[in-house]
């Protein structure tokens, strides 16, 4: 699936899990259980709990996603 396809949502990271999963909660609300894009592990950028961060989720299962942009704020 290209990823034009999937859905572009913001949210704020929750908790942080082992195996860099991080529970995010959207601006509509919902909770999703994310993992770290491959870019932002090879740039080993940090993600910590209460960061703003852009998720990218799949139009056919809206409860994984995957973190692609951490906010400088």
């Amino acid at each position: 699936m290209p990823r034009s396809d999937n859905i572009e949502t913001e949210g704020v990271v929750e908790e942080c899990l082992p195996g860099t999963k991080f529970k995010v909660k959207l601006d509509n609300g919902a909770m999703v259980l994310c993992t770290i894009a491959g870019k932002m592990r090879v740039n080993y950028i940090k993600v910590l709990l209460g960061d703003r961060v852009k998720v990218s989720i799949s139009p056919y299962d809206i409860t994984k996603g995957i973190i692609t942009f951490r906010s400088k704020n």
